[in-house]
């Protein structure tokens, strides 16, 4: 039976997690099979992967032949372009990688632009301009300290983007860094993620929120419980916001995207439930044994 269409995009920051066969995908999944099976139960993902270098057109031709319709795919600038100085001399490599992400049509979309902590107030020009030139949807990351210190700086950012309808993506790290756990893969994540204040913004259709958690899925219910109230106010107000959940080494990401989903559907009776992948292999009769 075909589900319904959710009123939200909710994802992880990739599809190719193999602990997930733990508890998401059948546990004989190829790898080759965990597009498919992701986009049976999510409908949109972080496109990490393309900040590291740029896919293959076959790759792209291959995942636009997967990924349904609807599904969208947040495909991020290459490093090169957002981090390679002025954006105004990025702007021609930008517009290549956009005509590369091309195949996958309407579900790039928003591409997200995420920005060093050395990209400040005094280069908002160069933003401005990037945004007007590009040509497709996009939404901004920032983590410069004095975009979030509520003075006339963090004005300036948000009145530019609101000013063109360009989301300000909101990193919700507190979880992260609330975990006392001296694992490595926990100490490894908090050396690496920003750690900067969430500002939830909703500047366009679809805020985005990226949440980033605690290995225990029940550790980050204290962080969590306002972005189910917040993401359900902006669903109740005809908004379709992005939301992606990962944890310090993503091995529970999926299952903390399923839970919060949960959590949604508490506080929005009737929310369609997501799918759930056959867990055994079909040929599997235990009656036989």
């Amino acid at each position: 039976m075909k589900r319904s269409p959710l009123p939200y995009f909710l994802g992880c920051p990739s599809w190719s997690e193999s602990a997930w066969r733990d508890y998401l995908y059948p546990a004989d999944a190829r790898v080759t099979d965990y597009l498919a099976l992701y986009s049976q139960v999510f409908n949109a993902v972080e496109g990490n992967t393309t900040f590291y270098a740029s896919p293959a057109l076959s790759t792209v031709e291959r995942w636009a032949q997967i990924m349904p319709p609807g599904f969208r795919f947040t495909a991020k600038f290459p490093r090169e372009v957002s981090h390679g100085g002025d954006l105004r001399e990025q702007l021609e490599a930008a517009l290549a990688f956009t005509r590369l992400m091309a195949p996958l049509g309407g579900r790039v979309a928003p591409y997200w632009l995420q920005l060093p902590a050395t990209f400040g107030p005094s280069r908002l020009p160069e933003l401005a301009y990037f945004l007007q030139e590009i040509g497709v949807p996009v939404a901004v990351e920032v983590r410069n300290d004095a975009f979030f210190a509520r003075g006339e700086e963090e004005r300036s950012l948000n009145r530019l983007l609101h000013g063109m309808g360009v989301e300000r993506i909101c990193l919700d790290s507190r979880a992260l860094f609330s975990c006392t756990s001296r694992a490595p893969a926990v100490l490894h994540a908090q050396s690496k993620k920003p750690r900067v204040p969430a500002r939830p913004a909703a500047f366009s259709q679809h805020p985005q929120v990226r949440f980033i958690g605690q290995p225990e899925v029940i550790g980050n219910e204290p962080f969590l419980t306002p972005w189910v109230s917040k993401v359900a106010e902006w669903i109740e107000a005809g908004l379709s916001p992005y939301v992606f959940l990962h944890t310090s080494d993503n091995q529970q990401a999926a299952a903390l995207a399923q839970h919060f989903h949960q959590r949604l559907s508490e506080r929005l009776p009737g929310l369609p439930a997501l799918a759930e992948l056959p867990r055994a292999p079909e040929v599997e009769q235990l009656g036989l044994l």
